[in-house]
């Protein structure tokens, strides 16, 4: 089979196409497949990206860029090579690229779950010759419970908190798991403050009508007495930078698959973690390989030596792709 894509240093190439797949530095042409800062760079002429996506580019990467927004599904041919998104359930707006050409199709994941998200949508299957995925828990010991359990977990332990008079802070990627916390639990339970930079993408979403709550915005010079009984929603970097140093009592803990492994070691100062990935586990990286009806699978992301092993073990031509 001819390489349709090759994996670069500078990422994902399609040569006849002239255009790079989340490229690692500026390019002519970038697909994006979502705005997270390992996938989506500045320095390039040209972004595509799908239409919930785009407005988070210009958020981060600048409102002058050029960006061309699509809708999922919706073809978009270079040079005879037809290009598609279609949904990953990673993020808001997060995307799968198709690639096909000459009657071979190529499906280039992005970063994905299985999981159903009410806000990021579910993963499409897309039946392909050549599945490239990503492998960022690619061991068995990554095994998700279902979120709904663990969301009457985290509310349990900020209404512990409230009565203890303590502040409950969760720390949460601003785009991603921020959003899909805040639509999850249960805000009667007392007051929601987030960080700024969670809101401005709140923000850009909910004028897409997505359905994030509404909820107060954190300051540095927020009351303590406001905070007493609430639940904070902060980047994890936002600690250090001393936005809650006023806050006399609170409680800490971090939302991540890393969780299931590494623990509340993992982050100086959490007292708690609730295992919550916006990534595949190791039974939904296997479902998506199954699924794609492909018998050739590029590993990129993560545990690549290992997962690709196990592909190969189980009948796969697997390879892995360290970029």
């Amino acid at each position: 089979m001819s390489q349709l894509l090759e994996f670069t240093d500078r990422g994902i190439y399609c040569p006849r196409a002239d255009c790079y797949i989340d490229p690692k530095r500026g390019a002519e042409r970038a697909i994006i497949t979502h705005a997270h800062s390992d996938h989506a760079r500045r320095g390039s002429k040209y972004y595509l990206a799908h239409a919930l996506t785009v407005p988070v580019l210009h958020h981060r990467l600048g409102k002058k860029i050029s960006t061309q927004a699509v809708e999922y599904g919706e073809e978009i041919i270079i040079n005879g090579v037809r290009f598609s998104l279609h949904p990953a359930g990673h993020v808001v707006g997060s995307s799968q690229v198709r690639v096909e050409y000459a009657g071979q199709v190529w499906v280039v994941t992005g970063d994905y779950k299985l999981e159903h998200d009410p806000l990021a949508g579910s993963f499409d299957p897309i039946k392909c010759d050549v599945f490239c995925t990503e492998s960022t828990f690619g061991l068995p010991v990554y095994r998700w419970a279902d979120s709904a359990g663990v969301i009457r977990d985290i509310n349990e332990w900020w209404r512990k908190n409230k009565q203890n008079g303590i502040t409950s802070v969760l720390f949460g990627y601003s785009l991603g798991k921020a959003q899909r916390l805040l639509y999850s639990i249960d805000t009667s339970i007392g007051p929601v403050y987030v960080h700024p930079a969670i809101e401005q993408i709140n923000a850009l979403f909910r004028q897409h009508n997505i359905p994030i709550p509404e909820v107060n915005t954190l300051s540095e010079t927020t009351p303590y007495q406001k905070l007493k009984t609430a639940l904070v929603i902060i980047p994890p970097n936002a600690m250090k930078n001393g936005w809650l140093d006023h806050v006399a009592e609170l409680s800490t803990a971090y939302a991540s698959g890393w969780m299931a492994t590494q623990g509340i070691s993992w982050v100086r100062n959490a007292d708690t973690g609730f295992v919550m990935s916006d990534h595949a586990d190791w039974d939904g990286l296997n479902e998506a390989v199954w699924l794609s009806g492909s018998d050739t699978v590029y590993v990129t992301h993560g545990f690549t030596g290992q997962f690709s092993r196990w592909l190969c073990e189980n009948g796969y031509d697997a390879r892995p792709v360290d970029m």
